[in-house]
This record gives structure tokens, C-alpha cells and sequence, in this order.
């Protein structure tokens, strides 16, 4: 369980690297608990701690928001706190038997090769559609609470832009040549919840399927097909300016995504729809999590 300093400190360098902007509400400490494993109250005490520090401001309906980019510490309260970490992790040093030679050839190498802030936590989600790796950044946002940029295979030049890269797994031996981006294959399927809504329907005999985007449409059936094991008719289709497809009132139940949503969520009754979302696997979750909550 991660204690509430360390989460103060990981929400401290996001928003030093803009990961988190001025104005963003953080997510609620129940959820960000959730995400990391930690209780709501340790959770609650990292958002104190950094309201103390001018960082956040309470909102009421709202939750914490980010009040500014840098803390309101002047320059001789930075340098006490740079002092008071080097002293913990020399000590830790100096108890792995490192001399004062050894630490000071250690220190300066790791400053000549260390990434400086700009780029942690600049992040990109890949899927075959735009539509599709919005989906997977939701996804990727609600579990980890870690917000992403979104790519298409066709802009592989863009990659030299973020620091790490989700990508489907399939994606991985496309991006890893050229790519020096941190790869972190994601294993991901249709929500549980959709795929119970739709377990509770036994008389759904077609479906229908409304995207953003024509590319979408046939990844989206084959997901739908696989996940629920459907052997019904399957029919598919984009919105048409303010128009849905015709098939919406003919089939027995409607899968859309979020880019439809408000269309077809005024025409059709909650028990006819359901959005299409994606959920991660615990493994990848976890891989997430590990890699860029508890690295720095």
C-alpha cells in the first residue's frame, strides 16, 4: 500500500510536468484509492498535504483541484527539502557500503544521463482509430489515473514526443524498432458491466453497432462477436450528420460509442443501448501502475 507521502510526491512531479494542468479536477480520493490500492484516507492526506503546499484547492462539489504548477515554497525551503532527500539516500548508500568517491561518480553520472521533467509522464495511447484509442486511454484513466495523448499506426513519427507509449499487443512489433519510447503492451477487452447487461437479455438475437469513425466499425463487431460469443445478425453503421442509422430501430439491442452518445441516448430507451467501453487486465493494470507510479 502506497503510504501518503509517496502519492503526494508522484502527484507533486505530475503537476510540476503538466501531466495534471492548472484548472483539472484530480479524480476523488475514493477512486484514486481504488486505482492505487490505498485507502481513501491516505489518499485524502496526499491531497492535504499538497493543498498545504498551494498546489491543490478544495472545491466543494468539485473535489481538489489544481491551483498552480509550483509549489509556493521559496528557494531556501526548496534547497531544505532537496537536503532533507539527499540526506535519506545517502544514508541509504553509505549502508550499501558505497564510499564518498563512489557516491559522488555515481551522483554525476546519473545527472549527465538523467531525463530532466519535461518529458516524465509524457504519454500516448496507439489503436487503429482515433475513436478506438480514445476508448483505450478511458480505459487507461479511470484504473490507473494516468491521462494519455492519443496515436493512430500512422503517426509513428509522433512518437518521439512521449515517453511511453500503450499500445495493443499487437502493435508492439511495429512501434519497437524505431520507437524509444517506453512499450507497454496492453491486454484489454469490452467492459465486464456491458457484457453482463447484455448476459441479462436472453432474447437479444441482433445487435447494433453505431461508431465515430468507419474504420472503427469492424474491430468493434469482431470485439462484440468474440466477447459475447454472439452467432446473431450484427449490423453496423456511423452517424450521419444529427441522423442515426436506419438498423438503430430495427435490432434488439444497440452497442455505440462515446462520440454517439448523446444522439442515441435521447432515442433510445436505457434497456435498447449500451456504450461500448474497454477494461484492462489486472496484469496490465498493475504494469501501468508499476511504471509510472512507483518508478519516480
Amino acid at each position: 500500500m502506497k503510504s501518503a507521502k509517496h502519492i503526494a510526491d508522484r502527484i507533486r512531479l505530475m503537476i510540476a510536468t503538466k501531466q495534471f494542468q492548472v484548472g483539472e479536477i484530480l479524480p476523488s480520493t475514493r477512486i484514486l484509492g481504488k486505482q492505487l490500492g490505498s485507502s481513501f484516507h491516505t489518499v485524502r492526506k496526499a491531497y492535504q498535504m499538497l493543498e498545504g503546499e498551494g498546489l491543490l484547492k478544495s472545491e466543494h462539489g468539485r473535489g481538489y483541484v489544481v491551483s498552480r504548477q509550483n509549489t509556493l515554497l521559496d528557494k531556501s525551503e526548496r534547497l531544505e527539502k532537496g537536503a532533507e532527500k539527499f540526506r535519506e539516500l545517502l544514508e541509504e548508500l553509505i549502508g550499501y557500503g558505497l564510499d564518498e568517491e563512489e557516491v559522488e561518480t555515481l551522483f554525476q553520472e546519473q545527472l549527465n544521463f538523467m531525463e530532466w521533467p519535461e518529458r516524465i509522464n509524457s504519454c500516448a495511447t496507439v489503436g487503429i482509430t482515433r475513436e478506438i484509442a480514445a476508448m483505450l486511454a478511458d480505459a487507461i484513466r479511470s484504473e490507473v489515473g494516468v491521462k494519455s495523448s492519443i496515436l493512430i499506426p500512422e503517426e509513428k513519427n509522433k512518437t518521439v514526443n512521449y515517453d511511453a507509449l500503450f499500445l495493443p499487443v499487437a502493435y508492439k512489433r511495429m512501434f519497437q524498432p524505431d520507437s524509444e519510447s517506453l512499450l507497454l503492451p496492453v491486454i484489454y477487452h469490452i467492459s465486464d458491466a456491458l457484457i453482463l447487461s447484455l448476459a441479462e437479455r436472453p432474447a437479444v438475437n441482433s445487435l447494433g453497432i453505431v461508431a465515430g469513425e468507419d474504420a472503427s466499425l469492424p474491430t468493434l463487431a469482431e470485439e462484440a462477436r468474440h466477447a459475447l460469443n454472439f452467432t446473431g445478425t450484427v449490423k453496423t453503421g456511423v452517424l450521419h450528420g444529427r441522423s442515426l442509422p436506419v438498423f438503430v430501430h430495427e435490432v434488439d439491442y444497440v452497442l455505440y460509442t462515446k462520440p454517439c452518445s448523446a444522439l442515441i441516448e435521447k432515442q433510445l430507451p436505457s434497456r435498447k443501448r449500451g456504450m461500448f467501453t474497454y477494461e484492462l487486465s489486472p496484469k496490465s493494470a498493475d504494469q501501468i501502475r508499476s511504471e509510472l507510479w512507483d518508478d519516480y
